[in-house]
């Protein structure tokens, strides 16, 4: 059988499969499950600083200013002493996580402010989290903000990060910055341990009757791990930086591809939220007998073996790959023009 085991943030995993960002972090039990399937880590659902403010604003709103213009109105509305906020549940379930698993465990967090950045970064180290994934989920909705802007918001947060934690941290990107392998190399040099590709953002929908604007939740779609495969195979080798990659991977074909092109490790979730935490392992023997086929020794020696440094035909990955795409395309059957 062939050796499984990757590196990623400094960790030595059993194997290159992860859960991803997901509800199925929030239940130790479905955790467990996760882990009894092969996982060999878990990144934690994110912790959000929107909804923690939010939720402490209500706070101050009804509790700490409860007797505003009637003083009498503070004996009938007494101070919550059991009140527990976002944060002290995420902090409470990363402990228990680390409790109960035999896995690493990386808390992923959603920040807004520099201070939330730094404050709540420190509160995950403190808790025991063996890593940190940033998820800059971030959208430029001015037109005075430039790309540079942009590139530079993750970049300050990274640092200011980086100055005050001595976890490891993997950044999380979008596919939608104009030169991602420049970026990964500022990322690089910043300190980030690893680039997560990509973060999926999710497109609000207009509702035709109620004419009203919409949240729209979709799963991937398998096509989306081709954007991945790519951007591992041009970023490894380029950039000393470990690389997971997220979105579209349901099938283990798509998991090998990623790891061929050099991706360390493969995230899962829409396959997992789909089928259920079984469906990890079901991947992961359909890769270790990929690798025994094919006569591979171990995951480290098939990974990046198809990058864009070693590829017969580097630029596959590039505009000529462009080229022949368009050439290829042939009318379906019965289809005239």
């Amino acid at each position: 059988m062939a050796d499984l085991d990757t590196d990623y943030l400094g960790l030595c995993l059993k194997n290159p499969l992860l859960p991803s960002a997901s509800p199925l972090s929030r239940a130790v039990d479905s955790a467990r499950h996760l882990e009894d399937a092969g996982a060999s880590g878990i990144v934690m659902y994110s912790l959000f600083e929107e909804q923690i403010l939010a939720e402490e604003r209500q706070y101050d709103r009804f509790g700490a200013h409860q007797d505003l213009g009637h003083g009498e109105a503070s004996s009938f509305l007494p101070q919550p002493s059991g009140f527990r906020s976002t944060l002290d549940r995420y902090l409470e379930q990363l402990a228990l996580l680390k409790r109960s698993l035999g896995i690493p465990v990386i808390a992923s967090l959603n920040g807004t402010s520099r201070e939330g950045w730094l404050d709540f970064g420190l509160e995950l180290q403190q808790a025991g989290a063996d890593a940190l994934e940033l998820n800059v989920y971030y959208v430029a909705g001015t037109p005075e903000e430039s790309a540079g802007d942009v590139e530079q918001r993750y970049l300050d947060v990274l640092t200011d990060l980086k100055a005050k934690i001595t976890l490891p941290i993997a950044v999380k990107i979008t596919s939608q910055f104009s030169s991602p392998l420049n970026f990964v190399h500022r990322l690089q040099q910043a300190g980030a341990d690893a680039v997560v590709i990509f973060n999926r953002f999710y497109q609000s929908d207009i509702n035709l009757e109620s004419l009203s604007v919409e949240p729209a939740l979709q799963l991937s779609l398998p096509y989306e791990a081709l954007l991945r495969i790519r951007w591992a195979a041009m970023i490894r080798g380029a950039v000393d930086i470990d690389i997971a990659v997220t979105g579209g991977f349901h099938e283990a074909d798509a998991s090998i591809k990623a790891l061929l092109a050099g991706a360390n490790t493969v995230q899962l979730c829409s396959t997992l939220l789909t089928h259920g935490p079984a469906r990890l392992g079901e991947v992961l023997k359909e890769i270790e007998q990929w690798l025994d086929d094919h006569e591979y020794e171990s995951v480290r020696q098939m990974q990046g073996s198809l990058s864009s440094r070693n590829a017969a035909d580097p630029a596959a990955y590039e505009r000529q790959n462009y080229l022949s795409v368009l050439g290829s395309f042939t009318p379906p059957p019965g289809v005239r023009y």
